[in-house]
């Protein structure tokens, strides 16, 4: 749980006390002419935003137990008003119970529906070797805050005869559904990146696959990558952010294609898929492949993250401590919990 979320749940569990305390002070300064019994109930209200449903008993307990001292203390114990005001506090004691026992349900539930997502999303987005060839890789994957849903985001890298061959991909939507279609773009994608002789033949085996599933609403924005031996990338961007490309001598630039390209899993628009688009890749040279969740993090003032300003941040030789300063400092950024996984993959051509 973030320090954000923390000072929320503090407040909250002092709010029924609070509340309690500042009824009792004006009662009792108000003098005995005017009557705020009934408002004690608002303690016993508050009660059930936080905590269990013992903790809401003895709120509501000690907002009986304060209305009964109050009520001695001005001379009206017993009195109609006096007496309506305790079957008040009772009244929403009561409802507070209820709604603390469906509130911790709804926890429970939703707690156990998270897990499942992200064990799931754990099994799918396993490490990526280190070594890929002529590549050194590494990944960073930052989930978002606990009140949002599990993602679609997905990477791999696999190591076929003629080359490495890399995916980045955005599943639209949220949830278990999300992963099931991520699951789904991951396994085609490992079992085409070692048969198909090019990058068309893989995206077409995964739009395959997305059609078979998906209603036609549904997409994936992606980025596949073919790293040959030979100094050179070849791209197929559909839909997706551009990834930077980091030279060895500094420069930095955005890999954009000529031409753009539509989402996986679209075939009802029966649009041609993108052509190829290739780039030079000497050693020392990086890439680094990223979904939407990095470049739309926003700061307190609503900014998004720089991403290509920062990207001298990748200077680390270890490229999986480069990315790990780079995450950190999306982090920093934000200053709060992510609304959105952010997922980077950092491929670095070797010297030798």
């Amino acid at each position: 749980m973030s320090a954000v979320s923390r000072r929320t749940q503090r407040l909250m569990g002092a709010l029924p006390f609070a509340s309690l305390g500042i009824v009792a002070a004006v009662d009792v300064l108000s003098g005995p002419d005017l009557n705020y019994l009934s408002l004690l109930a608002v303690g016993s209200a508050f009660a059930s935003l936080v905590g269990g449903v013992r903790r809401t008993v003895l709120i509501g307990v000690v907002a009986l137990i304060l209305s009964l001292l109050l009520a001695l203390y001005a001379g009206v114990l017993g009195d109609r008003q006096s007496n309506m005001s305790l079957i008040s506090i009772a009244g929403v004691t009561a409802a507070s119970i209820l709604a603390t026992v469906g509130r911790q349900r709804r926890e429970r539930e939703l707690a156990t529906v998270r897990s499942v997502a992200e064990v799931a999303q754990r099994v799918l987005l396993r490490p990526v070797p280190r070594l890929a060839g002529h590549l050194r890789a590494a990944v960073s994957y930052t989930s978002a805050n606990a009140e949002a849903r599990i993602g679609g985001d997905l990477y791999e890298v696999v190591t076929g005869p003629g080359g490495v061959r890399a995916i980045v991909g955005d599943v639209q939507g949220k949830g278990l559904e999300a992963v099931e279609t991520a699951a789904l773009v991951l396994g085609a994608f490992r079992e085409a990146a070692h048969d198909e002789a090019d990058l068309r033949g893989v995206s077409g085996r995964l739009e395959k696959a997305l059609n078979r599933r998906l209603s036609g609403e549904e997409f994936v924005t992606a980025i596949l990558v073919d790293a040959d031996p030979c100094g050179r990338l070849t791209l197929l961007n559909y839909g997706h952010p551009p990834p930077l490309i980091l030279r060895a001598n500094g420069e930095i630039t955005l890999a954009e294609p000529d031409d753009t390209a539509p989402p996986l899993g679209l075939a009802v628009l029966e649009v041609d898929g993108p052509n190829p688009h290739q780039v030079d890749f000497a050693p020392g040279d990086q890439i680094l492949l990223y979904t939407d969740g990095v470049i739309e993090a926003r700061d307190r003032a609503g900014r998004f993250y720089p991403l290509t300003e920062r990207a001298f941040l990748l200077k680390d030789d270890d490229p999986e401590a480069a990315l790990e300063a780079l995450r950190l400092d999306l982090v920093a950024h934000v200053d709060a919990p992510l609304h959105d996984d952010a997922a980077m993959l950092l491929l670095r051509c070797r010297d030798g």
